[in-house]
């Protein structure tokens, strides 16, 4: 048998096995390239840990509202403030702006790492821009 023919074999021989006990068989493939893409992009600003203010101040010895030391990425007073700010229908380029006084770096590792926690959603579907509109998540 030629490959395509085997998985066949295979899938509709795995779904009569697994219906007949009354479950549901669903056969998935990977996601589409710009949702793969997206989700590995936020994946960076997953860790929970580099926000946790307690831990912060333990590891640099600083409390939270001063300004973080140069070399790391992110702040915890500005995640705060952040979250505060940024509002259903915002684009993820306003996010980015909405604190002009504070360094852009950690403005942006705030917003991610708050898309990534799903705080607010927006269409993975397609490439993440500037223009990609941030829903609050009910």
């Amino acid at each position: 048998m030629w490959p395509g023919r085997s998985h066949a074999f295979t899938f509709a021989w795995t779904r009569e096995a697994v219906e007949s006990r009354g479950w549901r068989y669903e056969v998935w493939s990977e996601l589409p390239d710009a949702e793969l893409a997206n989700i590995q992009f936020l994946a960076g600003y997953r860790r929970d840990w580099l926000f946790e203010p307690d831990l912060t101040e333990e590891i640099y010895g600083e409390a939270v509202d001063e300004d973080p030391p140069p070399d790391r990425l992110f702040d915890p007073a500005i995640f705060e403030e952040v979250r505060d700010r940024v509002g259903d229908g915002e684009t993820l380029g306003e996010a980015f702006d909405c604190l002009a006084g504070r360094p852009a770096p950690l403005v942006r590792a705030a917003v991610l790492h708050l898309l990534w926690k799903q705080q607010w959603l927006t269409d993975l579907s397609v490439p993440l821009s500037a223009r990609s509109v941030l829903r609050t998540a009910s």
